[in-house]
């Protein structure tokens, strides 16, 4: 494998560098670690691993084991012979080993074997991806032509033709589908699939870790729903699920099944040698802790990988910063022989052909550099990729090991760069690669009795089949909101027996990547108009208000008009050289306390909260040097939610002890400490940072003498999604981290690798932010 040097980050007019082999490469990294200041900050080995395989069991059926000789596959790994067995004994198995290490087979095989000897048997086989399904499927039918069997396997999602699907219900022993499907186009319909669930003998979830947040909470949910109409029809499947590797496997797995799990996590798949690289860009003003964009080292070390004809993979965390780098790097590869078309983004706004089409063309080595969001994470097949450069962390270390998976996974020596930015996780990581190197990944966390999502699918569940009045949705007794849904005319009681009466489709109004519902379409207006994207409800007026500007595929829309109340943006295409970012205002409000600890004079809380959000104007941002070029101010709606919080209670006793700072000061000093557990609690828990909200109350100017402000870190969803609850068990440890941070922080006052910029935390903000972690912790 030949792998171009990086230009040197030392010089501030880097020439490009010869290409070399790998080894060479790397010793001219490790020779620029040892200059001062260097922005290399670990370059780790991980050396080749050899596979530790087991026989092939003897009850796998004849046909079976000679198709599996004949594309090379004699025996098996360890953990796909644990499987087998742990499956074929009757039980559910959650299997855990890291990316490209077969895990696809151990569940394909024992559901083979069983469908070779029962015809009749059926299987669901759940991923979160459209694209995932399409390639497993073309996996399973490979195998099943070498077998020459007449077991079928289809997809069944949203793109399936309407006179393909009735076949489907009839025919198929496997069904490859994902949670939107199965919860709006299977579920509601289960009379036509009654043999199918009358025959239901596997479900696998594919891709566990995947479920965690909102989408898992949902997804619980659907499971119980799927349960349901299994105990109706008289069949009991089991389940198998596949996971990265997570801290809580099987506690994320019984979470979501209610089901008794058996882990597996013993790995005997081989892997090629692989070298992780940890950049931090050089600091151009140290009194500001400010360093060179993080989007601007991405683009020049993913150049000079594509200038060497390395087939590269670049992550970005948010739709703005995938659209950014594509605009970057399409500018960069427009003076090279495969011009800027050699480049594409991949994200989730992106409609199914146009992303069917980026995966083919990337098999195929026809792009040589994809720019993508978390939407490439999961086992997608796109070929053996050379590099992987992810610009910051995507928020879990889990994750990040997932991303930093996908180069080499045909065995290939490979390179991983994590570009740290500015973030405070990015840069506590980045100066602590133990931390990452050694630490257990961390926890996933569902809240499937959220109410809001509950009664949701109390509703659909009770659309699919009556509800009995002492039947329990998951740990809540449904009579008691059957009661409520009947209120509003929703159901109507016979007898002991809730029966659904409304005109309405209730699958329908519910977003499984959201709490509420309601996404917004955009509707470019250039010339005929077309829907071109979607955008989250929650996102819309960040995104979407007006003189926005919206970026797809690396081309800029204007927004012209967002209209509210049919969720719809007009937006019209333009060529300009900024961006936007819109400014919100946040006020939080207790409403109950659950749980209340005392930290000395000071109290960390867990209880349920009001937010109220709006948006109230916008900066213009300019491409490549990240210049405020301008401003506007705006009017959108103020959006409330109720959520749970973690927060932390300092009254005057405990502000008496910070003696010497201003209240000012101390006002600063909790915007500071906000920002910093916001990013150390978003790692704690497997999280995105925007899934926690952070504010303060109350403000100071209300009266400085019975001062006694409040530090919220809430969930940001309405209802919860259990994430302020374990910020609130295990508080010590978050603070620790946050202390941690702000000692390590190069910076002399503040920056927006711990507190935030020293523009908005003051001179003193860094240092009184350091002392209430201090007083908090003795």
């Amino acid at each position: 494998m030949h792998l171009p040097l990086f230009f040197d980050p030392l010089d501030p007019s880097p020439q490009l560098l010869p290409a070399r082999q790998l080894e060479s490469a790397l010793n001219h990294y490790r020779d620029l670690m040892r200059r001062p200041n260097s922005p290399i900050r670990e370059i780790r080995h991980q050396p080749a691993r050899q596979a530790q395989y087991a026989p092939m069991p003897d009850t796998v059926d004849p046909t079976l084991r000679q198709a599996l000789e004949t594309r090379g596959i004699a025996q098996l790994y360890t953990h796909q012979r644990e499987a087998f067995d742990a499956i074929g004994k009757g039980g559910n198995a959650v299997i855990v080993t890291p990316t490209a290490s077969g895990k696809t087979l151990c569940y394909n095989l024992p559901i083979w074997n069983r469908l070779l000897g029962d015809p009749e048997a059926r299987a669901f086989y759940l991923f979160p991806a459209k694209a995932l399904a399409e390639d497993q499927l073309a996996e399973f039918n490979a195998s099943v032509e070498a077998m020459g069997s007449s077991i079928r396997a289809f997809t069944y999602d949203g793109d399936t033709p309407q006179d393909a699907r009735r076949a489907i219900r009839e025919r198929a022993n496997v069904v490859l589908t994902n949670p939107d499907m199965l919860h709006a186009g299977i579920l509601p319909h289960h009379t036509k699939w009654a043999k199918c669930f009358e025959n239901l003998r596997y479900i696998v979830l594919d891709e566990l870790h995947y479920y965690r947040g909102v989408y898992g909470s949902h997804l619980a949910n659907i499971l119980r729903r799927l349960r349901r109409i299994c105990e109706f029809y008289g069949s009991r499947p089991q389940f198998i699920c596949c996971s990265a590797t997570i801290a809580n496997p099987k506690q994320l797995a019984e979470a979501l099944t209610a089901e008794p799990m058996q882990l597996l996590d013993n790995n005997g798949a081989p892997s090629g040698e692989k070298y992780f690289l940890f950049y931090n860009p050089p600091v151009v003003n140290r009194q500001l802790g400010i360093r060179r964009s993080y989007l601007h080292e991405t683009r020049r070390i993913a150049m000079e990988l594509i200038e060497g004809g390395q087939q590269t993979l670049v992550f970005a965390n948010n739709r703005l910063a995938t659209e950014v780098l594509v605009t970057y790097l399409k500018d960069g590869c427009a003076r090279m022989p495969m011009g800027p078309d050699g480049v594409r983004g991949y994200r989730g706004g992106y409609l199914p052909r146009e992303r069917r089409e980026i995966e083919r063309r990337l098999r195929d080595g026809e792009i040589r550099a994809v720019v993508a969001t978390n939407a490439l994470e999961l086992g997608i097949d796109i070929g053996s990729l050379d590099a992987v450069v992810m610009a910051g962390l995507s928020g879990a270390i889990a994750s990040t090991w997932q991303r930093a998976g996908r180069a080499g996974r045909r065995h290939t020596a490979s390179l991983a760069v994590l570009v740290a930015s500015s973030n405070p996780v990015d840069q506590y990581i980045i100066e602590h690669p133990e931390y990452f190197f050694s630490q257990p990944p961390e926890t996933a966390h569902i809240n499937p009795d959220n109410l809001e999502i509950l009664i949701n699918h109390l509703k659909c569940a009770a659309f699919e089949l009556p509800v009995r009045d002492e039947e329990k949705f998951g740990r809540i007794q449904a009579g008691q909101l059957c009661g409520f849904l009947a209120e509003n005319g929703l159901l109507h009681r016979s007898g002991d027996t809730w029966h659904w009466t409304s005109d309405s489709y209730p699958a329908d109004a519910i977003s499984l990547r959201s709490v509420s519902s309601d996404n917004f379409v955009v509707i470019d207006e250039t010339g005929e108009a077309k829907v071109i994207a979607e955008v989250a409800y929650t996102a819309a007026p960040a995104e979407l208000h007006e003189k926005a500007i919206y970026l797809h595929e690396a081309r800029q829309y204007q927004v012209e008009r967002l209209d509210f109340a049919n969720r719809k943006a007009y937006v019209r295409r333009v060529e300009c050289d900024y961006f936007t970012d819109a400014i919100d205002y946040t006020l939080v409000k207790e409403l109950e306390q659950f749980d209340s600890t005392a930290i000395g004079s000071a109290f960390a809380r867990h209880g349920e909260v009001r937010v109220n959000r709006q948006i109230v104007g916008f900066k213009k941002i300019k491409f490549y040097t990240n210049e405020n070029v301008g401003a506007g101010q705006l009017t959108l709606p103020e959006q409330e939610m109720h959520t749970t919080a973690f927060w932390l209670h300092l009254p005057r006793q405990f502000l008496s002890q910070m003696e010497g700072f201003s209240a000012a000061e101390k006002q600063a000093a909790l915007i500071g400490l906000g920002s910093a557990m916001r990013a150390v609690g978003a790692l704690l828990l497997m999280s995105d940072p925007r899934d926690l909200g952070v504010s303060i109350t109350e403000d100071i100017a209300s009266s400085l003498e019975t001062w006694e402000p409040d530090l919220f870190l809430y969930d940001n969803y309405p209802g919860g999604v259990g994430l302020s609850a374990p910020l609130h068990r295990h508080h010590r440890r978050l603070l620790e981290l946050a202390s941690q941070m702000l000692s390590a922080c190069a910076c002399e006052a503040g920056c927006p690798s711990c507190v935030g910029p020293l523009g908005e935390v003051g001179e003193r903000g860094k240092e009184a932010a350091r002392r209430i972690v201090e007083l908090l912790l003795t």
